[in-house]
């Protein structure tokens, strides 16, 4: 935080911060960690669905489907359930297109810079999650929309996992 130099040493979670104060201080991360922008955003995606701090979020993605690719076309969705947790995020809009039995492209929609590679590690993560086996590839599309690339390979490679819709009680 001292290397952004945004004079102050914390964001607060629940406040909305203009773009260039959080370009700042994700410049300043890539430069301290000696990594590309991009692996650090996809490493928050995987974060945030892998980390127990944030179950809320797996289990909001979970909702989506019972396997891989009921999660994949559910995910058209996702900036409406978004919206339905917290209220006032606004997450730029996803249009998956099937290409071929397990091929699939996901269009995200500009918005929000870095949301792409976010979204990135939030699939690996999820695949992880249901078990299966992806190759995920990004590439820049058209009009500033970015195409993630997503082949399943196989979707019960390792078990995944365990998820109750249920809320358990003691």
């Amino acid at each position: 935080m001292d290397a952004s130099g945004l004079g102050f040493t914390e964001f607060e979670a629940m406040l909305v911060y203009p773009e260039d104060q959080s370009t700042r201080m994700l410049q300043a991360v890539e430069i301290n960690l000696e990594r590309p922008l991009p692996e650090i955003l996809e490493d928050v995606g995987t974060f945030l669905v892998s980390n127990p701090q944030v179950e809320a979020l797996r289990r909001l993605l979970r909702f989506g489907g019972v396997n891989y690719v009921e999660f994949l076309h559910s995910l058209d969705d996702l900036p409406d359930r978004a919206r339905l947790a917290v209220s006032d995020l606004r997450l730029p809009g996803l249009e998956l297109i099937e290409q071929a039995p397990g091929q699939f492209d996901l269009l995200c929609h500009p918005g929000v810079p870095g949301y792409a590679q976010v979204l990135m590690g939030v699939l690996r993560a999820m695949a992880d999650d249901y078990g299966a086996l992806v190759l995920l590839d990004h590439k820049d599309g058209q009009d500033g929309t970015e195409v993630i690339s997503i082949t399943l390979i196989e979707s019960e490679f390792a078990e995944g996992r365990a998820f109750d819709l249920g809320a358990h009680s003691l």
